[in-house]
């Protein structure tokens, strides 16, 4: 079987060379990957010593070290950024691109709040009534309404409309003084041709409150009051009905209520829910900055020196004339290892020193800053 070929000096790249291809289209990529190639087997002793790599396996090192700067670099945005993200369409790349706080969480949970307190929120309020029959104070609004208009399904009251005729409705005319003795005012005034003259007598409007306030004292001393309880759906009503008629209520079903997954008007179910769905995608190598490159480009030669290492640790020893060489592939192995532990760990430092919870709080010590020097600053005295 004939020799494969080891690193034998530059090469020229072209499209299908690295394993996944995810960057063979990348004007960039393609002009820094042979540059990589040679800078690392340089790195690594050529031509003085012989790498026993080949161009595919350098390629191959240069993409994962791209797309593993991508991934921690994503991975950091993703955590900086999933409470604003969530509920966005999976759709959406958002590699590269602003992400603007916003509020939508907030009034998520605000609205479960609403529609407890009956003022908004994501879940309709319904409809129900039953027919009351004179006679009788109980009803059983599971059995008479849930179990016939929700299919048994469980309900949950939020208003019973049961109340006695309004005070206002049962309000003489207002504008009536009859009693009051203003009939000689109102001639006074010219109306006494007019029938009934006091009709056209404006009364302050505290007068109209206190008649009725006078109804509403009346109707709870003189009268048994409507009132009501509910207990598990069990509705008891005071005072006992006089004649049939049909209570209304508000109500909303438990299911909804209590249902985590329900989506509000516009939205589909492929949103983004959790870490996984997020749409950051892998970044495109012309827009990552010559920081980002010089990391990459470390990080690449440290996975050619694990390689290497692992490629000369197949053979420990390798017999020479009159003697034994060993070969250094545990050692490259180990080097390598420390270093892609060393420059992750430096790139996740410098993330996390540039996450938004950091940043505002650099910006606070900022102005608090400005302010202590400012105070400093001689005020003039000024000399009207």
């Amino acid at each position: 079987m004939a020799q494969e070929s080891i690193w034998a000096g530059s090469s020229t790249f072209t499209t299908g060379s690295t394993p996944w291809g995810l960057y063979d289209n990348d004007s960039d990529f393609t002009s820094d990957v042979d540059k990589f190639a040679d800078w690392c087997a340089r790195r690594l002793g050529y031509p003085i010593m012989s790498v026993e790599l080949q161009s595919g396996s350098f390629y191959a090192c240069f993409e994962e070290s791209v797309s593993e700067y991508s991934a921690q670099v994503n991975q950091f945005n993703i955590k900086d950024n999933l409470l604003h993200l969530t509920g966005q369409a999976t759709g959406s790349n958002v590699t590269h691109k602003k992400v603007t706080p916003t509020l939508g969480r907030t009034v998520s949970l605000a609205k479960q709040y609403g529609t407890e307190a009956g003022v908004g929120g994501n879940v309709d309020w319904k409809k129900g009534s039953v027919n009351i029959t004179s006679g009788t104070q109980e009803y059983d609004l599971d059995a008479l309404f849930a179990d016939v208009s929700e299919s048994g399904e469980a309900i949950e009251i939020k208003r019973v409309y049961y109340e006695g005729t309004p005070a206002m409705q049962r309000f003489f005319d207002p504008y009536a003084t009859t009693g009051y003795g203003t009939i000689n005012m109102v001639e006074g005034f010219g109306f006494g041709n007019n029938s009934p003259a006091v009709s056209f007598t404006l009364m302050p409007i505290f007068e109209d409150l206190l008649r009725v306030q006078a109804i509403e004292m009346n109707d709870s001393i003189r009268k048994s009051a409507y009132s009501f309880t509910l207990v598990n759906n069990k509705l008891r009503i005071f005072p006992d009905p006089t004649a049939n008629s049909t209570l209304y209520f508000d109500y909303v079903k438990t299911a909804d209520r209590d249902n985590a997954l329900v989506t509000e008007h516009g939205t589909t179910s492929n949103v983004v829910s959790d870490f996984s769905n997020v749409p950051y995608d892998n970044m495109q190598y012309q827009f990552i900055n010559d920081v980002g490159k010089q990391w990459i480009r470390k990080y690449g030669l440290a996975l050619s020196k694990e390689l290497l290492g692992i490629i000369r640790s197949k053979y420990g020893t390798i017999p020479i004339p009159n003697s034994d060489t060993t070969l250094d592939g545990d050692t490259l192995r180990s080097e390598a290892s420390a270093e892609k532990e060393t420059l992750t760990t430096q790139l996740r430092e410098i993330l996390e020193q540039t996450s938004r919870k950091a940043l505002l709080e650099a910006d606070k010590d900022e102005a608090e800053f400005l302010q202590e020097k400012l105070q400093k600053v001689p005020y003039p005295i000024y000399i009207g």
